[in-house]
This record gives C-alpha cells, structure tokens and sequence, in this order.
C-alpha cells in the first residue's frame, strides 16, 4: 500500500461544494462486492494513486457502513467517500454517520432528497426519463443519476439535454474507456463506473491504476473544447 498520513476524517462539505468536487473530477468509482478491508484500502491507495478522487460503496456490499469509516479516516480530505444504493431516509442517516460525504441511489425517492437537502450533504438520486428528471430538479436536486444510463448510450443523454439543458446528469451503469469520450462529448457532468474500473477481489491495483488512467484519458478527450 501507498504511505499515507490520515488527514481529518471530519470533513463533511455543503452541498454545493460536493457539487464541484464531482464534476471536476468527473469520475465515480464505485464498489460493489465482497471485498476483505485490507482491499478497500488498497483500492483506495490505486485510485488516489490515478487519480480518481472519487469514490462510492454501495451499501449492499458486506460491511459497507464499516468500510466508509475506514476510507474516511485513511484518506481523510484527500478523496471524497461516499455510499451507493441509498434506498431510505434510515440508510441514508446510517450512511452520514459512518462519514459518507454524499449519497447516490438507483431511484427516486423524495424523503430521502428532503432529509439530504436538511443536512446539505449531496444526494444524487437516479432517473431516466424527462419525467423522473423534471420531479427531481424541482426537488433542488443538483446532481442526477442517469441509469441504466447504457439503455440508451450517450444519444439518449444528448436527447434528454436538448431541452433540459439546465440539469446535471452523471450516467452510470455500462460505461468505460471505450465510450467515456462519447458520454463527455453528449454533455454528462460526470461519470459513474463500476465494474468496467473496479473488477472484483482478485483485481492488482497495476490493473486498476491502468483502467483508471485509460479512464480518464478517455473523458477529458471527449469533453468539448471552450
């Protein structure tokens, strides 16, 4: 593993500034899975090591509340943790106090966009129609999950920005380096990536740091040029 001095695991930014970490970043990876801590923390060393700075655990990986503890008081303010499949208002409290800096959820759920707006902490809750869009921005959501974003590929996203062009999208499920350059180019605001990035347990961190970089070489080509 990287050496690696803790920094602050107290850090819990509004909102707004969540926001900007996650675009300027433009890359989410997530964790699914079965994994031994000794390998959530390595995962975490191949990614800072890439850099990717963001990162989510899905809460129906084994232990994942236990695990967004232990990222955050590794990597302190030098990543951005959060939780993944954040269904309800109790996993989503749950995940906040194990130190998740924001939450995503496959769907749309208006108790848990209310109670995260009340924390300010940074909900990205998923749709996939104009319809679901709509609801969830007028809800004051910033950031949305579109998913199954590979359903229907970087047109469909191009498609629904045409005219909701104000509403941030970050497409997940389906996606790697061989379209993140077309997901860019149709407007996304970032991306989440599962298992095209992170494989599985037996995964070397030489693989991941690889994927990462091929990763993000891909979306910063895509993106349009001011």
């Amino acid at each position: 593993m990287l050496a690696l001095a803790t920094v602050s695991a107290n850090v819990i930014y509004a909102t707004e500034e969540m926001v900007c970490r996650v675009r300027d970043d433009g890359i989410v990876a997530i964790v699914r899975g079965d994994f031994p801590a000794r390998k959530i923390l390595e995962i975490g060393d191949a990614l800072l090591a890439a850099p990717v700075l963001v990162m989510e655990v899905t809460l129906n990986t084994p232990g994942a509340l236990e695990l967004i503890q232990m990222l955050r008081d590794r990597f302190g303010a030098n990543m951005n943790i959060g939780a993944g499949t954040v269904r309800t208002v109790e996993q989503f409290d749950a995940a906040v106090a194990a130190g998740a800096q924001f939450s995503v959820a496959p769907g749309l759920n208006p108790a848990v966009v209310a109670q995260a707006r009340k924390a300010d902490i940074l909900h990205i809750p998923g749709v996939y129609t104009a319809t679901e869009a709509e609801a969830a921005h007028a809800a004051g959501v910033p950031l949305l999950k579109l998913f199954p974003a590979n359903i229907g590929g970087p047109a469909y996203l191009k498609a629904l920005r045409a005219p909701l062009d104000d509403i941030q999208f970050v497409p997940t499920g389906g996606i790697g380096p061989d379209n993140a350059a077309a997901w860019a180019a149709a407007g996304a605001a970032a991306l989440g990536v599962g298992s095209a990035l992170v494989t599985g347990p037996g995964q070397t961190m030489a693989d991941l740091i690889k994927r990462a970089r091929a990763l993000r070489q891909a979306w910063e080509s895509g993106k349009p040029t001011a």
